[in-house]
């Protein structure tokens, strides 16, 4: 006998601004943007040839920056994002990311599209953003436009938070 199931679709979405060049970008994320891809050439990528370069704003106004690392054994890399972002708390904790950009590199130069962060990067995002209590703006830079999202938790929608680890002890 089957059994009559009430379900619900529901629809998740966000919105974005593109540019197609610098001049339509305020001036802050175009200097962002800017940093991102000068740490894209520092990358560490013998393996991929995909460099990555990641800037990060601070609520202070300082830039810190990070590219990415490959090593032999692939799960020992760290991406742009995360690196950026470890180092912006190590060296200067409670000052809290504001925005971050991201440009990738290969041998040809900057990428055509914007590269967005992978999962891992998300999530690590969205960790940040709740733990500020503050919206990152995520600035994604390729040769024929650029992305402009509002908050980093838009990249990663019914995200693993620390409420999921509250367990009920009834």
């Amino acid at each position: 006998m089957k059994q009559n199931i009430m379900t619900t679709t529901k629809n998740i979405s966000f919105s974005y601004v593109e540019a197609h060049s610098p001049e339509e970008m305020e001036k802050e994320d175009h200097e962002l943007l800017l940093a991102a891809q000068q740490a894209a050439i520092s990358a560490y990528a013998p393996y991929s040839g995909f460099k990555v370069g990641a800037a990060v704003r601070l609520s202070s106004g300082l830039i810190v920056s990070g590219s990415n690392v490959e090593n032999a054994a692939f799960p020992s890399g760290i991406c742009a994002e995360r690196n950026a972002l470890s180092n912006a708390s190590s060296n200067h904790p409670g000052d809290f990311p504001s925005a971050l950009a991201v440009a990738a590199l290969t041998g040809t130069g900057l990428t055509p599209e914007p590269v967005s962060p992978c999962g891992n990067c998300r999530q690590v995002l969205a960790e940040e953003e709740m733990r500020s209590g503050k919206n990152i703006r995520i600035i994604l830079g390729g040769k024929k436009k650029i992305q402009i999202i509002g908050k980093a938790g838009d990249l990663l929608p019914l995200q693993f938070s620390r409420e999921d680890l509250k367990v009920s002890r009834h």
